[in-house]
């Protein structure tokens, strides 16, 4: 079974996610997908995946861990001692409910002032946990955006507030629903 959960592993490594049952049975040179079926609950069993509620496969383990090796000055220049304090993966670092987590990328400018920039992604978490500040995707009368959740005092209604002077805040016509809060940003900056 460790050799099976090894190649299960390499797959999600090689491809960034979880293998469907038909490229299960090509892995292993299974005949049907009912044989891919047994495969994924032992490995469930195993503890090296599981399923969600709509029948995905989900890893448990942690493809990438990386090395934590200790601090580094953002202010002063300071001296440095590289020493390994742990290992980090960021998947379990990031993650708390991984059935109501998932990444958006960003198209436009209008977060640049909460640090969220085009092209950037967002991990977001769908949470009935929200209060004004937070930084949410909501559906403002049909339509999803990513802004600030803010609370007129006056009226106890909210509206959405854009990271940027050049856009005007956002107050629902009809209907805002908050679909998910901002839990981290992610950003690259070679040019791959």
């Amino acid at each position: 079974m460790e050799e099976k959960a090894q190649i299960i592993q390499a797959f999600y490594r090689n491809h960034k996610r979880m293998p469907t049952y038909s490229e299960i049975c090509e892995l292993f040179d299974y005949k049907s997908k009912n044989a891919a079926s047994k495969l994924v609950t032992k490995l469930a069993r195993y503890g090296v995946l599981e399923k969600d509620k709509k029948g995905r496969l989900i890893p448990t383990f942690s493809p990438y861990s990386l090395r934590l090796l200790g601090l580094v000055e953002a202010g002063f220049p300071a001296p440095v001692e590289e020493q390994e304090i742990d290992t980090m993966s960021l998947d379990e670092w990031l993650i708390d409910d991984k059935d109501a987590t998932y990444m958006l990328r960003v198209k436009g400018p209008s977060m640049k002032d909460a640090g969220i920039m085009n092209g950037d992604y967002v991990v977001v978490e769908r949470t009935r946990n929200v209060k004004p500040g937070d930084i949410v995707v909501a559906d403002v009368d049909g339509s999803f955006t990513l802004k600030y959740l803010r609370k007129n005092q006056q009226t106890d209604t909210f509206y959405l507030e854009a990271a940027n002077e050049d856009y005007d805040d956002i107050y629902p016509e009809g209907s805002l629903n908050v679909e998910a809060k901002v839990i981290s940003v992610i950003r690259r900056y070679d040019s791959r």
